[in-house]
C-alpha cells in the first residue's frame, strides 16, 4: 500500500497516528515484586537483577525481609491473600483474566521463558499491519535466574464463600496459586521431567518412570538363579516379589483367626523338628560309618584278605617275587585251615633274657618281679593296625601253656591263629556270654578287622574254663594324669607268696601269667615290675607293636640296654584317661562256669578307686 503526502502537515499527522498505533501495540511489563512498569524485557531482567536479586528482598506489604524471591512470592500468596484477590491497577491486565508469570532456570544457559505467550513484537515485525493480540489477553513472560515462580491474580467478582469451594481452589480449600507453588504449572507440551538419579530430562512421566525402574534394576538385580524358600511352608519362589506375595497370602489367610495362627505355628514347629531329626539321623549314620571303618566293621575283609592284598602289592612293587608270593599264599591257606598260628611273628626266650639281665645289671632296683615264661607275638601284614588284642591273647596263652596249673586245658599245646581266635569268641557268644558285646559286633568277627578289648578277652578265657577278673582304673589317681594305684595293684599281684618259685633278695621269678593291659586304641602285656631304691615303680611291658627284630635285641648283651627302653614304662609314660587289666586267677568248674555265663549278661568290672 502506497500513501502520498502532499504537505508537511499531513506528514506530521501521519507520524502521530503511527506513533499512537505503536504505543497501543506495545505491551508494558510489570514487575511482580514492586509493580514497576518496564517496556523492554531486557530492561526487566536488569531491573530484577539490580533491584531485587542483588539487594535485600523484602515484602512490600509487611516487614518481612532477607528471603529469596520464591519465598517472598509464597509468603505473599499465603500471608496476604487479599492482595492477590484484588485486580492490578495496571492498564495492561484484564480484570477478568488472571495475569500469570512463569519463569524457569536452566543450568548453564541464560534464563528462558517457560510460557508459550509472546508479545506483538515477537509476533510480527515493526510496521506490519497484521493484527496483534490485545495486551490483556496474553501472559507476560519474564525470565528470572531462579526456580519456577507462579503468582496469580484472582478476580474478586468470581470469589466464593468458604462454605462453597472457589473454582480457583482445590477440594481441600487451598488456593490454587498455593498448590501451584508446591507443584509448578507449565504447558503440557513443554513440561520436562528430570531423573532423580542422573542428569537426563524427559518430556513424559511414563518415560521417566521406565527410566527410573531401569536404575532400580541395575542397583538391585534380581537373582533368578537363587531359590527363595517360604519361611512358613516348603514352597520355593523364584524371586523376592513372588515370595512376598506368597507370604502375604499366608498372613491374609491367618488374619483374624487365632486358631489358624496356632495351627500354623504348630505346623512350623513340626517341620523344624522333622528337619532336625533328619539332620541328626544323617550325622549319626556318618559317624557310625566312620566308627565302622575305624574298628574294622565296614566289611572290607579280615586277616586273609588283608594278607593277600599286602602280598599282591609287594609283588607289584617288585619287593616280592611271584613265586614267593604263591608259596606264602599256600602257607597262609594251610595255617587258616589248621587254625594254628604259623609262628612267623613269635619271639621265644624273652623272659629268660630279662632274668639274666637283672641278675647282672640294674643294681639300683630293690626288687624285680617277673611273670612266667612268655613268648612275644608282634603284628603281621595280615593284622597290622587292628590285631593287637589277638596278639596279646596269644602272649597270655603261650604263658598259660607253660604253667602246670593251666597246661592240662590245652593238650595240643598250640597257639591258635587270629581267625581261629575270632571263631572261639563267636562260640563264646553263642554260649550266652556277654550278649551286649556280641550285639555290638553283630555276633560276627571272622572275616572282619574288628578290634577287641578287655571284655572279649574275659569272654574268651571264661569259655575256655579260666577264672578271670577285669579291673578298671577308670580315672587318674596321681598328679599329671598318672595312675599310681595301677602300679600298686600290679605289685600286689606279683607279690603273692604262693606263686613265687624262685626267691632272691632282689630278683623274684613267679609262676604267674602276664596281665592283659587295655587302654584307648591299644593293648599290651605286663610281664614284670621293678621297685627301685627311691620307692618308684616301673612296669615291664611287651608290646605287639614292636617288631620281632627289635624284640630279639633283648637276647644280645650289646643291644640289651637299648632294647630295655621299650620294655620299661614309668608312671609318667602311662597317662591315658582309663586303663583296664585282665588277670587270670585259676580254673573254673562247670558250675562256676555257668555262673560266670549268667553274670556276664550284665558284665561289670571292678573299679579302682
Amino acid at each position: 500500500m502506497v500513501i502520498w503526502l502532499k504537505d508537511n502537515e499531513s506528514i506530521v499527522r501521519w507520524f502521530q497516528v503511527l506513533l499512537q498505533h505503536f504505543r497501543n501495540a506495545v505491551v508494558m511489563l510489570t514487575c511482580e515484586i514492586c509493580s514497576e512498569e518496564i517496556m523492554l524485557e531486557e530492561d526487566m531482567k536488569t531491573h530484577i537483577l539490580l533491584s531485587h536479586l542483588e539487594n535485600d528482598v523484602h515484602c512490600p506489604l509487611c516487614s518481612l525481609s532477607g528471603v529469596s524471591c520464591d519465598e517472598l512470592a509464597f509468603h505473599i500468596s499465603i500471608a496476604h491473600p487479599e492482595s492477590c484477590s484484588q485486580p492490578q491497577s495496571s492498564p495492561h491486565t484484564s480484570s477478568g483474566v488472571p495475569c500469570t508469570t512463569i519463569t524457569s532456570f536452566t543450568d548453564g544457559k541464560e534464563p528462558q521463558a517457560a510460557s508459550g505467550c509472546s508479545t506483538e513484537r515477537d509476533a510480527a515485525p515493526f510496521g506490519s499491519h497484521s493484527v496483534s493480540f490485545p495486551p490483556q489477553e496474553c501472559n507476560h513472560a519474564i525470565s528470572m535466574p531462579s526456580e519456577v515462580v507462579l503468582t496469580s491474580e484472582v478476580n474478586p467478582a468470581t470469589s466464593s464463600t468458604p462454605e462453597s469451594p472457589h473454582p480457583e481452589q482445590d477440594v481441600t480449600g487451598v488456593p490454587k496459586q498455593i498448590a501451584a507453588k508446591q507443584k509448578p504449572l507449565s504447558s503440557p507440551k513443554n513440561e520436562r521431567f528430570s531423573c532423580p538419579m542422573c542428569a537426563l530430562v524427559f518430556s513424559s512421566s511414563l518415560i521417566l518412570q521406565e527410566h527410573v525402574e531401569l536404575h532400580l534394576q541395575d542397583h538391585h538385580p534380581a537373582r533368578q538363579d537363587e531359590a527363595l524358600e517360604c519361611p512358613l511352608c516348603p514352597v520355593v519362589c523364584i524371586d523376592s516379589a513372588s515370595l512376598q506375595q506368597h507370604v502375604e497370602l499366608h498372613l491374609d489367610s491367618g488374619a483374624g483367626s487365632s486358631e489358624s495362627d496356632e495351627t500354623l505355628a504348630w505346623r512350623l514347629q513340626q517341620e523344624m523338628e522333622k528337619k532336625r531329626k533328619v539332620e541328626e539321623s544323617r550325622l549319626e549314620r556318618e559317624e557310625f560309618k566312620k566308627l565302622q571303618r575305624q574298628f574294622g566293621l565296614d566289611g572290607s575283609g579280615g586277616y586273609r584278605s588283608q594278607m593277600e592284598r599286602t602280598m599282591a602289592r609287594d609283588v607289584a612293587r617288585g619287593v616280592l617275587a611271584p613265586a614267593e608270593y604263591h608259596c606264602k599264599r599256600v602257607e597262609l591257606l594251610e595255617s587258616l585251615a589248621s587254625g594254628v598260628d604259623d609262628g612267623r611273628t613269635r619271639t621265644q626266650g624273652v623272659m629268660a633274657a630279662l632274668y639274666e639281665y637283672y641278675q647282672i645289671e640294674c643294681r639300683e632296683c630293690v626288687h624285680v618281679w617277673l611273670s612266667a615264661d612268655t613268648d612275644h607275638y608282634c603284628s603281621s601284614t595280615g593284622d597290622k593296625g587292628w590285631g593287637c588284642g589277638y596278639r596279646n591273647f596269644q602272649m597270655l596263652l603261650s604263658s598259660l601253656l607253660r604253667i602246670e596249673m593251666y597246661a592240662p586245658s590245652f593238650p595240643d599245646k598250640v597257639v591258635p591263629s587270629i581267625p581261629h581266635v575270632q571263631g572261639l569268641i563267636e562260640e563264646a557268644w553263642r554260649a550266652g556270654l556277654d550278649p551286649q558285646g556280641a550285639s555290638h559286633f553283630n555276633h560276627r568277627l571272622q572275616g572282619t578287622r574288628a578290634w577287641i578289648g578287655a571284655t572279649e578277652i574275659y569272654v574268651l578265657l571264661t569259655s575256655l574254663g579260666f577264672s578271670g577278673r577285669i579291673i578298671d582304673f577308670h580315672q587318674p589317681t596321681g598328679s599329671g594324669g598318672t595312675h599310681p594305684q595301677l602300679f600298686e595293684w600290679v605289685r600286689e599281684y606279683f607279690n603273692q607268696s604262693r606263686w613265687i618259685s624262685k626267691l632272691t633278695p632282689r630278683l623274684i621269678q613267679t609262676s604267674l601269667p602276664p596281665l592283659y593291659l587295655q587302654h584307648q586304641g591299644h593293648s599290651r602285656s605286663i610281664v614284670g615290675l621293678e621297685q627301685r631304691k627311691n620307692g618308684s615303680l616301673c612296669l615291664l611291658i611287651l608290646d605287639p607293636g614292636i617288631s620281632s627284630s627289635d624284640t630279639r635285641k633283648l637276647m644280645s648283651s650289646d643291644t640289651m640296654a637299648v632294647a630295655m627302653r621299650q620294655v620299661r614304662k614309668l608312671p609318667g609314660s602311662l597317662k591315658h584317661l582309663q586303663y583296664q587289666v585282665v588277670a587270670v586267677e585259676g580254673m573254673l568248674s562247670n558250675d562256676e562256669r555257668e555262673i560266670h555265663i549268667l553274670n556276664s549278661r550284665i558284665l561289670c568290672a571292678e573299679k579302682i578307686p
